[in-house]
Order: C-alpha cells, then sequence, then structure tokens
C-alpha cells in the first residue's frame, strides 16, 4: 500500500491541485498537507485554466448513457467532427469542469486493470479527479448502481486526501477526492 501511495502522490498531485481548487473562496477553506505556491498573476499565461479532460470511447451512446445514469452527467453539447462524434458531459452541480467523450472510428481497448498498482506502470493518461464530500457514501452509491470499483479506498495523508478509483466499463479510470 505504501508503493501506491507514493506512486498515486506522484502521478495525481498535479491534476488534483487543479481540479481542487475551482474558486479562491474553496481555496482558502481547504485544508492541506500540500505547500501551494501563491498564483502568478503576471504569467503570461494567467488566463489558463482547467476545463475538460477528454476520454476516447469506442460506443458513444452507450457512453454517455453510462455518464448520465451510473454518474447523474449532463449533456452539455454534442457535434460531429470528420468521422468522429463528440460531446461534453458535466457533473451533476459542476459547471467548470467538463468531460468530452470522443467516439467514432475503431479506437484500441484499454487495459483491463483488477489491481489499481498495475495500472500506474503504463505511460501516459492515468485518470482524472472529481471532488468529493465522502468517498465512502459516494463508493456505497456507485456500487448500487453497479459501477466497476477498482481497489479499496485509502488516506494519503502526505495530500490531505481519502482517495478511490473507480472505472467506466471501458477501462478509464476515474478518482473520487475527498478532503480529510
Amino acid at each position: 500500500m505504501k508503493f501506491i501511495n507514493t506512486a498515486l502522490f506522484s502521478i495525481s498531485l498535479n491534476l488534483l491541485i487543479v481540479v481542487n481548487f475551482v474558486s479562491t473562496k474553496k481555496r482558502n477553506k481547504m485544508k492541506t498537507t500540500v505547500n501551494i505556491p501563491a498564483i502568478n498573476a503576471n504569467s503570461p499565461f494567467a488566463s489558463m485554466k482547467g476545463s475538460h479532460v477528454a476520454i476516447r470511447v469506442p460506443d458513444f451512446e452507450a457512453s454517455k448513457k453510462w455518464f448520465i445514469e451510473k454518474l447523474d452527467f449532463r449533456v452539455i453539447h454534442e457535434w460531429p467532427f470528420g468521422d468522429l462524434q463528440l460531446a461534453y458531459l458535466a457533473p451533476a452541480t459542476d459547471d467548470n469542469f467538463w468531460v468530452e467523450l470522443l467516439a467514432g472510428g475503431n479506437p484500441a481497448n484499454q487495459p483491463d486493470y483488477s489491481d489499481l498498482n498495475e495500472s500506474l506502470h503504463d505511460a501516459g493518461y492515468h485518470h482524472f479527479c472529481i471532488n468529493v464530500d465522502s468517498v465512502d457514501n459516494t463508493l456505497a452509491e456507485l456500487r448500487k448502481r453497479e459501477v466497476t470499483i477498482v481497489g479499496e479506498p485509502f488516506d494519503l495523508e502526505i495530500i490531505g486526501r481519502r482517495l478511490a478509483f473507480f472505472a467506466d466499463p471501458w477501462g478509464n479510470l476515474i478518482e473520487l477526492a475527498e478532503v480529510l
């Protein structure tokens, strides 16, 4: 478990920081053991903000249905692009973070990870993270909805979070984070 905790810290710290700070108010109230540097308003990239993550999926309608039925996401917009079909989806109460579905063509299958530790060795995209008030309550609801849970939840004290992972039917990993 110590290896998993250390590896997850190095893989997801930047994503956690970006996704966790939606507003200055939340940022000031958040408990954390991570020392976050001051905002650099003078940066030529000061306008950069997190927006969305794109997931390549083999079946547009089935993927869209899964996010809507299993996670209560809302469809923000749908459009074609060449031979692809795309959509933006957003969590039930968050207009600032979207998941973009990219479907069509013949995408390669994701590896099927039943052990979170196995998933940490491949290069490239690993997961995206969603903040929740309670990891355990969220997992209980996901289990009721027959969502695949990957591993057990764990506390990562070094970043002040309780974390858990689950997967969509095509093997894309999604992390849940709760502030400890």
